[in-house]
């Protein structure tokens, strides 16, 4: 076992699988000699060399473009876009192109890549270049959307998307790319389309994701202490979703709250709410609410971000309000 931070378990984690298959290379901007815009690819170019780790041109569309064609031959690739942000720079080919593919031929070419891409803010970015864009992802058919939320995850959800055959995107929390968590040592392979429970309760049920589960965690203690006993849901996947947990840690407790850094609006959570509110109506104590960014560009200034994106006091005060309605 050893403690990792979450940018070390990214690198820990390509290299994992680079290692154990030939066919895995990895492209991007800055991610060669530089080490990534966030640190993340140390070592990768040196270890794996110039064929496998491949410093791109600063275009979106020249990766994408790259990483589809070699899926489509014969590799498997694991793409870099700096900031997901700038997905609006390629978004067609991932929407049009990558997650539509497979199903227009009939399954006669499969796109067996990982998209990677720091996402969410927290780190005084401002609006382009801070945005949660999850739930973009999510609702795209032909795309499967993975967000850890600690080191372990990572690495583990990691080997899964590269060895899954559709495409993968993977949202790594720029936040929490300086926290650290034990990892076990050697091969880590997980499961997606499976959420954890992180926390039991018996009053209430927390879901969160990514950057917003540590969050989550906090909240859950301070509320403990004050008589709220919540059971703490880590999404990790939004497709596939993990409805079965979900749906069961609500039902036993009767509230729900998700806690998320999307924009209010189509965010992840009302996506949730509606399942909730089709499969287990009758065992809700009240309404599920959700906890989010408001429908605004992302501000740059410190006090405005951090009032913008849901806090563990915010978390707090919305559960303690509604557990005394």
């Amino acid at each position: 076992m050893a403690e990792l931070s979450y940018r070390d378990a990214v690198s820990r984690a390509i290299a994992q699988e680079m290692d154990r298959d030939p066919s895995v290379v990895l492209l991007g901007e800055d991610i060669g000699a530089a080490g990534g815009v966030f640190k993340a690819t140390v070592g990768l170019l040196e270890r794996f060399g110039p064929e496998r780790v491949r410093d791109t041109p600063i275009s979106e569309q020249a990766i994408l473009g790259a990483a589809m064609g070699a899926a489509m031959t014969g590799l498997r690739p694991i793409a870099e876009i700096m900031f997901a942000d700038f997905f609006a720079v390629c978004w067609d080919i991932v929407a049009n192109q990558i997650a539509k593919s497979s199903y227009m031929t009939a399954g006669q070419v499969s796109f067996p890549l990982v998209i990677r891409s720091g996402n969410g803010g927290g780190l005084r970015f401002g609006a382009q270049h801070s945005q949660a864009v999850e739930n973009w992802a999510m609702a795209i058919p032909g795309l499967k959307v993975v967000a850890p939320s600690n080191p372990a995850d990572v690495i583990g959800l990691f080997a899964a998307a590269v060895r899954d055959p559709d495409p993968v995107m993977f949202f790594e929390a720029k936040g929490l790319y300086a926290t650290k968590g034990e990892v076990p040592d050697g091969e880590l392979v997980d499961t997606l389309g499976t959420a954890k429970v992180l926390r039991s309760g018996t009053d209430a049920t927390i879901v969160a994701l990514a950057a917003m589960v540590p969050r989550a965690l906090a909240a859950a203690e301070v509320l403990a202490a004050r008589g709220i006993d919540s059971t703490v849901v880590d999404v990790r996947s939004l497709v596939p979703l993990d409805t079965q947990t979900i749906l069961r840690e609500v039902s036993a407790t009767g509230r729900m709250f998700t806690v998320e850094e999307n924009p209010r609006l189509c965010g992840w959570g009302a996506e949730l709410v509606s399942i909730v509110a089709e499969e287990c109506f009758d065992d809700l104590d009240g309404p599920p609410l959700r906890i989010t960014t408001p429908h605004i560009p992302l501000p740059s200034a410190d006090a405005l971000e951090d009032l913008a994106i849901p806090s563990v006091e915010r978390i707090i005060s919305t559960i303690e309000r509604a557990m005394q309605s």
